[in-house]
């Protein structure tokens, strides 16, 4: 057998907003939902991917001379990427030929394959601030239960290590992928994005029956679960949704959730990847705009907080 990799796309340390204490954050490229609102919209396929930002671009034509696949074209000043054929035949080297002979650094990579031995050594140089703050690692992406074997391999590592482990994960996995992972988890960050079984699937293309079973399952083993509601502006934000969320996290037997309002900071990363983003008018939300939207879950014994 050989040597175990995962495809990741980022190590971001000094992490205060993804579990208790300082964190080192995890992120694992692939996602099984397409929600368009997505933060990190790099995250969501699989494969190694180049972004190209055209404030810094020269239109120099180096990268579409450059490509080996021929994956690169300029189509009216601007650079264009077919993704399916950037890289995938393992011509260019790990950082992207059009990346290193960019004179202008319009281009970066995303994703990069690692061992569990490389990301040990990059999050293990915490490892004090872990111990005087309470904290330790967590998983993210994308969605770290479609790499499982890695994942697994990964927290292993760290809880011989005794550090703490947490998952942000959107809880669409298989039951027998899924327990397997937990096991080795101390806390689940479990993203849930509607209550309704068609409007879920309208707008990340999986249904959430799934993941309520998997949420449910981990509190009911025991894990320490804190389901976290991303508030979408005309998707999940209504006063009906509110009570349709108090069902659901009824069903699952939590009784609180932390309130993800809306925001744009994901915007120019679509621009980047050459993708339309379905927001880009829609304003961001604040806690002060969910005051009665939050009062739902409070009236109803669901601790509801931002």
């Amino acid at each position: 057998m050989g040597e175990l990799y995962g495809m990741i796309f980022n190590i971001q340390k000094f992490s205060i907003n993804d579990g208790p204490g300082i964190r080192t954050v995890v992120f694992f490229k692939g996602c099984p939902l397409s929600c368009g609102w997505c933060a990190n919209p790099e995250s969501q396929d699989t494969r190694f991917q180049v972004m190209w930002d055209d404030k810094k671009c020269r239109q120099c034509q180096t990268c579409v001379k450059s490509c080996p696949t021929m994956a690169i074209k300029n189509v009216d000043g601007s650079i264009v990427i077919d993704h399916r054929r950037c890289s995938g035949s393992g011509i260019c080297s790990a950082r992207g030929i059009c990346v290193e002979k960019c004179p202008a650094h319009a281009l970066k990579t995303e994703g990069k394959r690692r061992t569990v031995d490389e990301i040990m050594r990059v999050v293990m140089q915490d490892e004090p601030f872990y111990l005087e703050s309470g904290g330790g690692v967590t998983l993210s992406g994308g969605e770290a239960t479609m790499q499982p074997e890695f994942a697994i391999a990964l927290l292993k590592a760290l809880k011989a290590k005794g550090i703490h482990t947490a998952i942000e994960t959107t809880g669409f996995a298989s039951p027998a992928v899924f327990d397997r992972i937990v096991e080795h988890i101390d806390l689940l960050l479990f993203d849930i994005k509607h209550w309704d079984e068609a409007k879920h699937k309208e707008a990340t293309r999986v249904s959430n029956v799934p993941i309520l079973r998997n949420m449910r399952h981990a509190i009911e083993i025991g894990k320490e679960v804190l389901p976290r509601l991303p508030v979408i502006p005309n998707y999940n934000d209504s006063l009906d949704d509110a009570r349709g969320f108090v069902r659901r996290l009824r069903e699952v037997c939590s009784d609180r959730v932390q309130l993800l309002p809306f925001h744009q900071f994901g915007q120019n990363k679509y621009h980047m990847l050459g993708r339309a983003y379905d927001y880009t008018d829609v304003k961001s939300l604040h806690p002060e705009d969910l005051i009665e939207f939050q009062r739902v879950f409070v009236d109803n014994g669901i601790n509801a907080f931002f």
